[in-house]
């Protein structure tokens, strides 16, 4: 199969996730509207996408995610509240969420895996490389990884996917890859893929994180790959065996991210990401961090 270099419109984001590290808060709330300062963490990962040049996102979602589509969708009433009342900034930051991008819906049902919510795209995405983002890892838009791995699909052809380096005792909490070096700094060529595997039996410290820039040749690979770890049909087991077979979907090679980024999965790190991000903006960073440092003071 020839590996498809046409342009990149289109994202995926998985969201069919029950987010039960989060209950009771995701008892009825999709874990992706936890707001992380005042917008829900999903409205980060779509503006990620748009400012990439992503005008076509997917949302996969399941059951109880459709305060999702109404976040992305017109609120005539309450618009016209803010309209009537002259409040032109809340007016904006309101409508700001329903003109980010054409947005569409479609349904995982089973959760058999993201390798499965991957295959759900299939009929939209068609024969087009698309980007998949994974709604837990937020990447700060002064860094624009997925911008990176545009430029190095150009290149190489095939998928490209995020990495970092992690601890190798953390390893066991990531998908990992065995790569190789290239010539450029922070590229390196993917000859092997693992899920989750013991320290021990780690090929690398590069653990994958929820960026992934695929050519569409992986829908067929999934298509015949079996449940893997957890029963689930795993993505990273379809990019081990493009990895394997370039001639299958071109080669895969691997970004190493060193920039910014925020765990919104882990109730510890998405604390620590609120805090980040609150003492970043110009409304809230000043008074927030001279609260902060004496909190700190205080507290030690």
């Amino acid at each position: 199969m020839t590996t498809s270099r046409a342009r990149i419109t289109k994202a995926v984001i998985p969201a069919a996730g029950l987010g039960t590290r989060f209950l009771p808060a995701t008892k009825a709330t999709p874990k992706e509207m936890l707001p992380v300062v005042d917008k829900p963490a999903i409205q980060y990962v779509v503006e990620e996408a748009v400012t990439a040049g992503l005008s076509d996102v997917l949302m996969v979602t399941g059951r109880n995610k459709r305060p999702l589509e109404d976040h992305f969708d017109r609120n005539y009433e309450l618009e016209q509240v803010l309209r009537d009342k002259g409040d032109e900034t809340k007016l904006s930051r309101v409508e700001e969420s329903s003109d980010l991008a054409t947005m569409h819906y479609v349904r995982q049902g089973d959760p058999r895996g993201l390798g499965h919510a991957v295959l759900c795209a299939a009929p939209h995405v068609g024969d087009e490389p698309f980007v998949v983002l994974l709604g837990d890892d937020l990447i700060d838009p002064r860094d624009p990884l997925l911008t990176h791995m545009t430029r190095v699909r150009e290149e190489h052809g095939g998928s490209v996917i995020a990495l970092m380096e992690v601890p190798q005792e953390s390893i066991h909490l990531y998908g990992c890859v065995a790569a190789a070096p290239t010539e450029e700094t922070d590229v390196v060529r993917i000859s092997g893929l693992v899920e989750k595997p013991p320290a021990e039996e780690a090929p690398s410290n590069l653990a994958i994180i929820g960026r992934y820039l695929l050519d569409p040749a992986v829908f067929e690979v999934l298509r015949k790959t079996e449940p893997g770890r957890g029963g689930e049909i795993q993505l990273t087991d379809a990019l081990q065996t493009l990895a394997a077979e370039p001639s299958l979907g071109g080669p895969v090679h691997g970004v190493v991210f060193r920039g910014r980024r925020y765990d919104t999965g882990d109730r510890a790190d998405y604390l620590r990401a609120i805090v980040r991000l609150a003492c970043e903006r110009e409304d809230l960073g000043p008074e927030f961090r001279d609260w902060l440092r004496g909190f700190v003071t205080e507290e030690m």
